[in-house]
């Protein structure tokens, strides 16, 4: 069915050459027909190459068109992936639901990135895009939306954004490092052949057998290389906003409503028992400064929980920047307040007063999660 060119035989290569044409005729390509195919794509092509050597011409040449055809449209940036051949937005893996307008501003906003950082993409650009001339939409309520949906599936706020900037009236800008993940390249049958097999098989002799492996290396020269998408290795302690769940507002806004309430009520509770406080204290080395610490910290510290909490009540603008910045100022004293159970040994035991202790050490650190997952903002800019 299949025929190739007549070369010289000679008889202690009949096996090869058989094994030669088996290769051809598996992958199903009559090697005479590759001629003129061949002689488009390799401008360098003889009519005297083996027919085996002509086939390897042809994938070559391909495997370059299809590269060319194919450019790479994967993105990655933080811990989501996307993925313009599938229409897919990925967080570590896993699907995250996003439209298809809004799908394709993110890739307009990646592909700008990657032109320049900082390049700014504006709205009639993606209005020109997403609705061509004729269609009659409100499209400056289109492309709010749009965004807005964008930055629910990130994780990100208007207020504070990581990924996606809003310039008043011009555009949008994109934030974090992009990098294009590059597609695996499918190995080429000349890929496998040594060159000097290659040029055996120009002259007519057939190739040498490869030499055999052992497992050991085999299994070294084929492993896989770890693939792109799995998630870079966290160094980081403190929680950022796509390692937190999603929750609702109110729920969010509650629980750091109650968190403030609890910290005015030690400093306010501490100030109205001083003199049992003083009594309590005299037991320990330098009672006094220690006594007098404890009145000035709370005294302190009341206006700042007292800004804090009107902050979230109000929804003040850009109230996450605001509370991150100050909240190692806050950590480093509601560590110490977390001692406030001890000061109650007269009305509870020590194992209460130490269990109470090990839950307040936590507590900061549960307020900052709680912001980064919408408390204090508005609603509608709330994960």
């Amino acid at each position: 069915m299949f025929r190739t060119l007549p070369f010289r035989r000679r008889p202690r290569n009949a096996r090869r050459i058989t094994r030669e044409r088996m290769i051809l005729t598996a992958q199903g390509t009559p090697a005479v027909g590759l001629l003129p195919i061949c002689h488009l794509f390799r401008p360098g092509f003889s009519p005297n190459l083996h027919p085996l050597r002509c086939r390897l011409h042809l994938s070559k040449a391909m495997a370059d068109m299809k590269s060319d055809l194919r450019p790479d449209r994967r993105y990655r940036f933080g811990v989501f992936e996307a993925d313009a051949a599938t229409g897919e937005l990925r967080r570590q893996g896993m699907r995250v639901k996003l439209n298809a307008q809004p799908f394709q501003i993110l890739l307009m906003l990646l592909d700008r990135y990657l032109d320049g950082p900082g390049q700014l993409l504006t709205r009639d650009e993606i209005s020109r895009v997403l609705w061509p001339e004729g269609t009659f939409v409100d499209y400056e309520h289109g492309v709010n939306s749009a965004i807005n949906r964008i930055r629910e599936a990130l994780g990100d706020t208007a207020g504070s954004p990581r990924f996606v900037e809003t310039l008043a009236r011009r555009g949008y800008r994109f934030l974090a490092p992009v990098e294009r993940i590059a597609e695996r390249i499918p190995e080429r049958i000349s890929d496998r052949i040594p060159e000097r097999n290659l040029a055996r098989i120009d002259s007519g002799q057939a190739p040498q057998p490869a030499p055999i492996e052992s497992p050991a290396s085999a299994s070294s020269d084929h492993a896989e290389p770890p693939s792109l998408s799995d998630p870079q290795p966290r160094t980081r302690i403190l929680a950022m906003p796509e390692d937190l769940p999603r929750a609702s507002f109110p729920v969010v806004q509650t629980f750091f409503i109650l968190f403030q309430l609890m910290y005015l009520g030690f400093y306010v509770g501490t100030l109205a028992n001083l003199a049992e406080i003083d009594g309590l204290l005299s037991l320990l080395p330098n009672s006094t400064t220690v006594f007098h610490l404890l009145i000035v910290c709370a005294a302190t510290l009341i206006p700042a929980r007292a800004f804090v909490l009107c902050a979230a009540l109000f929804h003040a603008p850009g109230f996450r920047g605001k509370f991150l910045r100050l909240w190692p100022f806050l950590l480093v004293f509601d560590e110490l307040w977390s001692l406030s159970p001890f000061l109650l040994l007269h009305h509870i035991n020590f194992g209460l007063a130490l269990a109470c202790t090990t839950l307040l050490v936590y507590s900061p650190f549960a307020q900052r999660s709680l912001v980064l997952m919408g408390a204090g903002n508005a609603p509608s800019e709330a994960r």
